[in-house]
């Protein structure tokens, strides 16, 4: 199984921007990814890439956040734009190769108002 290791969440004003990062232990071949959940709320998925580029987003982010990844480090970025306090949660990144799909620990993300 891949090992994945999160960084780059932490606490902003409503408005501001992050950058979340995540390394895998070894090349993905499929897609990899950001799931985030809140309290009290379902794991919802924020958005995916695949191994050619492709990516989608959740309704809620599109236009704010941006999904890229870089092979040659095996790492995937989210780049969060004009935050919102809804966007408070634990992100989670994902990764798939073949039939297994990989899980990072998860990192918080908060939003103040």
């Amino acid at each position: 199984q891949v090992q994945l290791v999160e960084s780059g969440g932490g606490l902003v004003q409503a408005g501001g921007s992050l950058r979340l990062s995540c390394a895998a232990s070894t090349r993905t071949t499929n897609s990899m990814g950001w799931y985030r959940q809140a309290p009290g709320n379902q794991r919802e998925l924020v958005a995916l890439i695949t191994s050619g580029g492709s990516a989608n987003y959740a309704d809620s982010v599109k236009g704010r956040f941006t999904i890229s990844r870089d092979s040659a480090k095996n790492t995937v970025y989210l780049q969060m734009n004009s935050l919102k306090p809804e966007d408070t949660a634990v992100y989670r990144c994902t990764a798939r190769s073949g039939p297994v799909l990989s899980w990072g620990q998860g990192i918080q993300v908060t939003v103040s108002s």
